[in-house]
Formats: C-alpha cells, sequence, structure tokens
C-alpha cells in the first residue's frame, strides 16, 4: 500500500535559500548583533529620560520630553526584536537563526 504524496507542498533543495553569509556557518553576525544592541540601549536611555524630562518639566513644557520618548521608541523597537532573535538563536531554540537578522 502507497502513501499518498503532494509533491505540491514538499521543499526540494531548490527551495532552499543559501544566500546569506550566515546559512552555512550560523556564525554570530557580530556587526548587526552589537548594532541591535546599541539600538536598544540607546531607546532604553531615551525612553527613560523622555519620561523624566516630561515628569520634571525640563525645558519649560513636556514637549521635550515626550519627543525624547518617541524617539526612544523608535529605536527601542528594531533593537528589542533584533537582540530577541539574537538571543534565542545562540540559545539555539527552534525557528531562530542568525541568518534571520539582515546584514548591516
Amino acid at each position: 500500500m502507497m502513501a499518498y504524496v503532494d509533491h505540491g507542498f514538499s521543499i526540494s533543495d531548490e527551495d532552499i535559500k543559501l544566500d546569506t553569509p550566515y546559512a552555512l556557518d550560523n556564525r554570530p553576525p557580530f556587526k548587526e548583533i552589537a548594532l541591535a544592541l546599541a539600538l536598544l540601549v540607546f531607546g532604553t536611555l531615551g525612553i527613560t529620560s523622555g519620561l523624566f524630562m516630561a515628569y520634571n518639566r525640563v525645558g519649560g513644557d513636556r514637549a521635550h520630553g515626550l519627543f525624547f520618548v518617541l524617539v526612544g521608541c523608535i529605536l527601542f523597537i528594531p533593537g528589542f526584536y533584533y537582540t530577541r532573535i539574537a538571543y534565542y538563536a545562540y540559545k539555539g531554540y527552534k525557528g531562530f537563526s542568525f541568518s534571520n537578522i539582515p546584514p548591516v
């Protein structure tokens, strides 16, 4: 008795992409991880200093603080995202790889 195989959804060798520089050796991309960590750190500093500035009305009003919070959020979100991918790839979680981090 033969089992039915749907070849329309099978993965062949041609479907596997090996064009990223991290696909073969799966080494950590140090420049990209350093950039992600810098974005995470500066985003966190921007959010905390912006909240401090908004609360204490540095500059005369709260607009300066809210601007720092906004810039901090813009830096924090991609920094956290790519740092999380790098951490999970380092720990060996299924579905996470250093090839998911785009080259700089």
